[in-house]
């Protein structure tokens, strides 16, 4: 068999592959969070959350709620390279998506809890 041949049978046998892994993965539910990004979200996810005075007063006054605050730590854009190092935490700013673009999360992640220090809205 030559190349030529052989090229359709290995492109179906990748394509069908590819959709059977993808089906058995979303069944389970499984997440690649291999990317810096990722990695950061899905830390802060599963923390306990603790929301500042100042962030408390801008959810009170329903500038914001606390579900684009759930969406935005969930699939936002972490600003790796602006974050600083404290003692046990560090802190990233965490921009929104989409139709959230103009809100911007100051977020302090430490060892069990993550501190929402700062919401800014452009």
């Amino acid at each position: 068999m030559t190349f030529k041949q052989r090229l359709p049978y290995f492109l179906v046998g990748l394509t069908l592959g590819i959709i059977a892994v993808i089906f058995v993965f979303d069944k389970k539910e499984a997440t690649f969070d291999y990317g810096p990004n990722a990695r950061v979200l899905k830390n802060i996810s599963i923390k306990k959350h603790i929301f500042s005075e100042e962030t408390l007063a801008i959810i009170n006054s329903k500038k914001i709620d606390t579900a684009q605050i759930s969406k935005i730590l969930k699939k936002g854009n972490v600003d790796i390279w602006d974050k600083i190092k404290m003692d046990t935490c560090i802190q990233y700013n965490i921009k929104g998506r989409r139709d959230l673009k103009n809100i911007t999360l100051t977020v302090k992640n430490c060892d069990s809890t993550a501190f929402i220090e700062k919401i800014m809205i452009e």
